[in-house]
C-alpha cells in the first residue's frame, strides 16, 4: 500500500484494515513501520494480496481498487447473508457510511463465517454502482412518464350559480401529435450555431419540414420511426464528410410546451399583418383616426397561451394603442417658434424619455438623448464594411426620402445579447422626420374632450368585446397559412370562448353607528347610506385648521361651514377651525404657515391649493407625514367650486377626516374569531434610482377597522420583502397587546407579485412567516393562509344575458362573482373575483386571487 496517498487511500486502508484478523493486522503494522522496506509480511500478505497503485486521489483510486480486490477476493458461488447494504453512492461520503455501518454491527468472532459473510456482502454491494457508472452516458436522461398530476380542483359551494363565459379560447391536440424532443450530435463537432442550422436543414423534409431548433435540442410535432437516426452531409467550406445523430430523448408534456406555443402564435400574428409594439400586437391597417387632435387608434389582441384546469387555452383580450400622427420633427418645429432662445433645453425635456414609432418598420424606441451634432447626412459604417449616409440608407432600404438635411438626430441606447459576450449596448441613430410619438400628454390627459374622443374607441362593451375575439378567431380560421402552421402542429382552435359557471355571492350586511344594518345593494354601493347614518367610530374635531391662498377665501369658509353642517348628520362634532389665508401661492410660503402653525394639541390641517401641482403636493405631503407629523386634507379649489355639488363632496371628505383621525366608518360581520389579517405590498420608485418601499398593515380587532402599520426598505426594483419576519413578529405581539392573547388563525394578503414570482414568494415568503412562530412560543401553531393577488392580468369575464349561453347577449358581471374552475391555474389553488360595480361600458378590472399556500395544523 505504499505509495498511495490522498483521501481515497486512507479511506480504502480503513475499509480494509476492518477485514483482517487480529493478528494479520499487527503483522501488517509492524512491515509498514520499517524504513525503505517494500515487503510485508506473511499475515498481511494473506489478508489483503498486492494492490497496483492507481493515480489520482479521490474515488477513482478506490473504485479501480475495489474492483480488484473483488475479482481476487470473492468467489462467485458465495452467496452473501442478508446485513446491512452499502449506499449506492459515488463518493467518499457512502463509502464513510459503509464503514460506519461495519463498525456499528453486531460483533463476531474474528475470522468466523458470518464475519466473512458480513464483509462479502458489503464488498459485492458496491460493485453494480461501479458497472453502471462506466456504461451510462452522459448524455443519457432518465425516461420521462407522460403520465401527468391532475390538475388542483377547489370548487366552492357558497353563492347562486349563473352561467357565464371568458376570454379563453381551447388548443385541441389532434391524436398522434405531440411535441417530440431530440438531440442532435454533429460528428466532428461543429462550434458554429449558423452552420448546424444550416446542414440540419438540408434534411427537413425527411423529418416533415416543420420544426424548432436551438442548436442542440430539436423538437418535431411528429416521432420518427427510429430511436436514432443517422443522417449524411457536407461541409460547404471543406467538403468533408459531417454524419448528423438525431437521438429520441422523450415526448414533451403538453405543459411543457407553453413557450413554443407563445412563439407559433407570435408568427400567426405576423401572418395576419399585425405589427408587434412591445408584447401586444396591432392592426395598422384598421386603425381609428382622430384628426382634429392628431391622433390616431390602434385595435389589437394580446395572448398568451398556457395550461388550465381545462386543458391548453389561449387567452385573447382586445387592447388598443394610442398614436399620435405628429412626428418628432414637427414637434421640435413648433418649440423652435415658440421658443427660438433656449430651444435645445425645451426640447430635450419635451423628447428625452419619450416612446416613437418608426412607422417604417413599426418598432419602438426610447428616446435617450439628442446628438445636434450629427444629421441625416452623416455616414456610418454597415454590416458589409460600406460607408453609407443616413438619407442614402432610408432611400435604399425603404424608398423614404427625407426632406429637412439639417434635423439633428435622435439617440437610443439598446441592449443586444451577443453570444459569447453578453449584453453589450448598442446606439441607435433614429431620424426625427420618421418618429411618430406615442401616447397621451399631461395636458391630453387633462383635456375632457380628448379623453371623450378617444373613449369612443378604447372603451367597448362586453359584446363587442366578444365580436372582437370570435373576428380574430375567424382570422386565423380564414387565413391558409396561419391555418397551416396550427396543423403542423397539431392544434386546433375551437370556434367559440369558454363557457362556464360562475357563482354570485349574497351581499354583505353594513353595519353602522347605533346598531344601524344596512342590506349592501347588488352595485355594491353603500356610499349613500354612510352619509345618511352616522359612523361607527366618531372623532370629534374640536382644533383644527384650515391654510388656503388668496383668491381661494370664499371656499375655505364654505368648506368650514358646511363641515359644521353635515358632521352632525354622521355623528361628528366639528368646531370652528381657524382658517389662516396666504400672500402668495408659493410652496414655501404653504410650508412656512404649517411650520408656524402645528402644535401637538392640533388635530388636522385643511389645505386648499388653487391649482394641481405634483411638486407643491408632494412638499406638503412630506412636511405633514414625515417632517411634523398630523393628519393633513388636501383639496383642489375646483373641488369646491360648483355649489350644487358641494354638500355631497364635503360630506364625502368628512369621511376621509375621519378615518384619518382614527374613527371607524362602518364595518361587516367577520365570521372567523381570534383571526388576524394582514395585508402586503411593494412601491417601487418610478425614476429607478431610489430604492422600493413594503408596506405592511394587520388588523387588530374582530371587525377588521382597527390597524397595525410597519414599513421597510429595499433594494431598487425588488418585489419580494425581505424585512417580512420582522413585520410580522412585531405585529403580532402588538396584537397580543390589545387582545391580551395570539390570533389562532393568520391571512395574508400579499399585492404585487407576477406571474414569474408565484413560486418563489411560495418558496422563500411563505418560510418567513412560518418560522416567525417560533419566536413567539416552542408551541404556538396558528393556521397560516397567503393568498397573492394580482389586478393587472388580461381575464376578462363576461356574464350571460336571459340566462342563455350568449346568444341573448353578454354583460359585465355583478360584484360577487368568482370563477374557481376551467380557467385557473392547473396547479395552483386559484380564483377570479369581480370586486366591483362598473358604471361605464367598459369591462371591469378582475381581481386574481392565488393561494401561494396553506398550511392547516
Amino acid at each position: 500500500m505504499a505509495g498511495r496517498g490522498g483521501r481515497g487511500a486512507a479511506i480504502l486502508e480503513a475499509l480494509l484494515a476492518q477485514q483482517r484478523k487480529p493478528g494479520e493486522e499487527s503483522a501488517s503494522s509492524e512491515a509498514q513501520s520499517e524504513a525503505g522496506t517494500s515487503q510485508t509480511s506473511a499475515g498481511a500478505a494473506a489478508a489483503a494480496p498486492a494492490l497496483p497503485t492507481p493515480g489520482g486521489r479521490g474515488r477513482a483510486a478506490i473504485l479501480a481498487s475495489l474492483s480488484t480486490q473483488i475479482k481476487a477476493k470473492v468467489p462467485e458461488e458465495v452467496t452473501p447473508t442478508p446485513g446491512p447494504s452499502v449506499p449506492a453512492g459515488r463518493g467518499r461520503a457512502a463509502l464513510l457510511q459503509a464503514l460506519a455501518q461495519g463498525r456499528g454491527s453486531t460483533p463476531t468472532t474474528p475470522g468466523s463465517e458470518s464475519s466473512a459473510q458480513h464483509s462479502r456482502a458489503q464488498v459485492r454491494d458496491v460493485e453494480p454502482p461501479v458497472q453502471r457508472m462506466g456504461q451510462m452516458s452522459l448524455q443519457e436522461k432518465p425516461p420521462v412518464s407522460l403520465q401527468e398530476k391532475p390538475p388542483v380542483h377547489r370548487t366552492g359551494e357558497s353563492g347562486k350559480q349563473i352561467r357565464a363565459t371568458a376570454n379563453y379560447i381551447r388548443l385541441n391536440l389532434e391524436p398522434g401529435k405531440g411535441v417530440y424532443e431530440y438531440e442532435v450530435r454533429f460528428e466532428p463537432q461543429l462550434d458554429s450555431r449558423g452552420m448546424r442550422f444550416k446542414l440540419l436543414n438540408e434534411h427537413a423534409k425527411e423529418f416533415g419540414g416543420t420544426k424548432t431548433f436551438d442548436g442542440v435540442t430539436l423538437y418535431l410535432p411528429i416521432k420518427l420511426q427510429q430511436e436514432a437516426t443517422v443522417y449524411s452531409s457536407s461541409h460547404p467550406v471543406d467538403n468533408t464528410p459531417v454524419m448528423i445523430n438525431v437521438i429520441f430523448k422523450r415526448q414533451k408534456k403538453l405543459g411543457e410546451c407553453i413557450h413554443l406555443y407563445n412563439v407559433l402564435f407570435r408568427r400567426i400574428m405576423n401572418v395576419l399583418d399585425l405589427a408587434r409594439i412591445g408584447r401586444q400586437h396591432f392592426s395598422p391597417a384598421n386603425a381609428h383616426p382622430i384628426p382634429q387632435h392628431k391622433l390616431e387608434v390602434w385595435p389589437g389582441y394580446v395572448t398568451a397561451v398556457d395550461e388550465y384546469e381545462g386543458g391548453i387555452q389561449l387567452c385573447c383580450d382586445s387592447s388598443h394603442r394610442v398614436l399620435r400622427t405628429q412626428t418628432v420633427h414637427e414637434l421640435m418645429h413648433e418649440i423652435v417658434v415658440r421658443n427660438p432662445n433656449n430651444f435645445k433645453d425645451v426640447t430635450q425635456k419635451a423628447i428625452i424619455g419619450a416612446s416613437v414609432l418608426t412607422r417604417y418598420n413599426n418598432k419602438m424606441y426610447r428616446i435617450d438623448d439628442i446628438d445636434w451634432n450629427q444629421t441625416p447626412s452623416s455616414t456610418f459604417s454597415t454590416q458589409s464594411g460600406d460607408t453609407i449616409s443616413f438619407q442614402q440608407y432610408y432611400k435604399k432600404q425603404y424608398d423614404i426620402d427625407i426632406r429637412d438635411e439639417m434635423q439633428p438626430l435622435l439617440l437610443n441606447r439598446l441592449k443586444r445579447k451577443i453570444r459569447g459576450e453578453g449584453d453589450v449596448e448598442q446606439m441607435v441613430c433614429l431620424v426625427p422626420e420618421l418618429c411618430h410619438l406615442t401616447g397621451l400628454t399631461d395636458e391630453m390627459r387633462s383635456d375632457f374632450r380628448v379623453m371623450k374622443d378617444i373613449s369612443m374607441y378604447t372603451r367597448i362593451t362586453p359584446n363587442q368585446r366578444q365580436a372582437a375575439l370570435k373576428k380574430f378567431i375567424r382570422n386565423i380560421t380564414e387565413n391558409d397559412r396561419a391555418l397551416q402552421l396550427l396543423a403542423d402542429w397539431g392544434l386546433r382552435l375551437d370556434q367559440n370562448t369558454v363557457d362556464l359557471n360562475a357563482r354570485l355571492l349574497e351581499s354583505e350586511n353594513v353595519i353602522f353607528g347605533d346598531q344601524v344594518v344596512v342590506k349592501g345593494s347588488p352595485q355594491a354601493d353603500w356610499g349613500a347610506a354612510a352619509t345618511r347614518n352616522k359612523v361607527l367610530t366618531a372623532v370629534d374635531l374640536i382644533n383644527w385648521m384650515i391654510i388656503h391662498a388668496p383668491r381661494d377665501s370664499r371656499f375655505a369658509n364654505e368648506f368650514a361651514g358646511k363641515m359644521r353642517n353635515v358632521g352632525p348628520q354622521m355623528g361628528i362634532e366639528v368646531c370652528a377651525p381657524r382658517i389662516m389665508g396666504l400672500r402668495d401661492d408659493r410652496t414655501d410660503s404653504y410650508l412656512r404657515m404649517l411650520r408656524e402653525n402645528i402644535s401637538p394639541s392640533l388635530q388636522l390641517v385643511v389645505i386648499i391649493f388653487p391649482t394641481a401641482r405634483d411638486d407643491r403636493y408632494a412638499a406638503v405631503k412630506k412636511l405633514c407625514c414625515a417632517d411634523m407629523p398630523i393628519a393633513s386634507q388636501v383639496i383642489n379649489s375646483r373641488t369646491l367650486s360648483k355649489p350644487d355639488k358641494l354638500r355631497s363632496v364635503v360630506q364625502k371628505i368628512a369621511l376621509q377626516i375621519n378615518c384619518k383621525l382614527g374613527g371607524t366608518l362602518w364595518a361587516v360581520r367577520i365570521p372567523l374569531e381570534n383571526c388576524m389579517v394582514c395585508g402586503i405590498d411593494s412601491y417601487h420608485d418610478a425614476s429607478k434610482r431610489g430604492g422600493s418601499v413594503a408596506g405592511f398593515v394587520a388588523s387588530l380587532n374582530p371587525t377588521l377597522t382597527r390597524w397595525f402599520s410597519k414599513v421597510c426598505f429595499q433594494g431598487p426594483g425588488q418585489e419580494l420583502v425581505d424585512g417580512l419576519k420582522t413585520c410580522l413578529i412585531s405585529s403580532l405581539k402588538y396584537y397580543y397587546e390589545v387582545n391580551h392573547r395570539f390570533p389562532d388563525r393568520i391571512v395574508i394578503y400579499r399585492d404585487g407579485v407576477g406571474d414569474g414570482q408565484l413560486r418563489v414568494s411560495a418558496d422563500y415568503e411563505v418560510p418567513q412567516f412560518e418560522s416567525c412562530f417560533q419566536h413567539i412560543g416552542s408551541e404556538y401553531h396558528p393556521k397560516l393562509t397567503v393568498v397573492i393577488c394580482q389586478k393587472r392580468i388580461n381575464t376578462r369575464i363576461f356574464s350571460c344575458l336571459n340566462g342563455g349561453s350568449g346568444d341573448g347577449g353578454l354583460g359585465n358581471p355583478c360584484p360577487g362573482t368568482i370563477v374557481d374552475h376551467t380557467i385557473t391555474r392547473r396547479n395552483w389553488y386559484d380564483f377570479f373575483l369581480v370586486s366591483q360595480h362598473v358604471r361605464q361600458v367598459s369591462q371591469p378590472r378582475i381581481t386574481d386571487g392565488r393561494n401561494a399556500n396553506q398550511t392547516l395544523r
